[in-house]
């Protein structure tokens, strides 16, 4: 599957559209979700009227954005208008569509990305691996018989397996960098602050994403890094530029880069 911004550049510049990389998801899922139980709902209808209007724009000379065309998937607990937030509870399995986006699922719309469905969590987000009476285990499509981690794991495992380019996370104490590390996929835990989240939510959480690649992370922080008067602790964003064009720019002299093989006290395998 494309990157992030391979795919959005392809459909800004007409080489693909964004119906035939919505359709590709939905093979991909069709495909997989069966044994790896990534995606607990998915809304082909919507996903296909918003990649025709994007087209339309492209068709229009209008640009639809930097993440124009890109399919993602929503961590299920974070509300995306038109699909339900069942927090992966047999209380809520039953829940009626959410009426409107969280902040950061609002902007990767806003921003042209696509979103195709919402991806399992354990129940609340209260656990390290991604099981729940509500809608099973989901599994490291890596190794079947191994765990995608958690909270985040039914977004890692999305992305992890080439279901979509890149999915959304939440993160308290691990649960965006645990599955990334599980599934060979980069995990940030941004600064607070950085990307609103509803007021009210923990003060200790913060919204990010899972994604393949450094860059694609950098272009997706980009986009959902800003104010929003849903999050008191939400803040402008501080950098001048963007952080994707930070990358393209040439290290400092002297700068240094520390790295720990097991941290002091981890044992770590050997790599195959």
């Amino acid at each position: 599957m494309d990157s992030v911004i391979d795919l959005a550049g392809n459909v800004r510049g007409a080489m693909c559209s964004a119906t035939s990389a919505v359709q590709a998801c939905r093979d991909a899922i069709a495909r997989d979700n069966r044994e790896v139980n990534a995606f607990v709902f998915v809304d082909w209808e919507s996903a296909v009227r918003a990649a025709e209007a994007i087209d339309a724009k492209v068709a229009a000379g209008i640009d639809p954005g930097p993440l124009a065309g890109v399919p993602f998937g929503v961590k299920d607990i974070e509300n995306c208008a038109g699909m339900p937030t069942t927090f992966g509870s047999m209380a809520y399995k039953d829940a009626a569509p959410a009426t409107a986006d969280d902040p950061n699922v609002s902007r990767l719309r806003n921003a042209g990305a696509i979103p195709v469905g919402k991806t399992a969590t354990p129940e609340f987000a209260f656990d390290s691996l991604t099981d729940t009476p509500a809608w099973g285990t989901t599994r490291n499509p890596w190794d079947l018989t191994k765990t995608p981690g958690g909270s985040s794991g039914g977004s890692a495992a999305a992305v992890s397996a080439g279901m979509v380019p890149f999915a959304t996370g939440t993160d308290e104490g691990g649960s965006v960098r645990s599955p990334a590390a599980f599934c060979g996929l980069v995990g940030l835990k941004p600064t607070h602050g950085l990307v609103a989240r509803l007021d009210g939510s923990s003060d200790t959480n913060t919204m990010s994403v899972l994604a393949c690649t450094v860059s694609d992370t950098a272009r997706l922080l980009d986009v959902m890094a800003a104010r929003d008067d849903a999050d008191k602790m939400s803040q402008p964003v501080p950098w001048l530029g963007t952080l994707e064009r930070r990358l393209a720019i040439a290290p400092r002299p002297g700068l240094r880069a520390a790295w720990s093989r097991d941290l002091g006290y981890a044992p770590v395998d050997a790599g195959e």
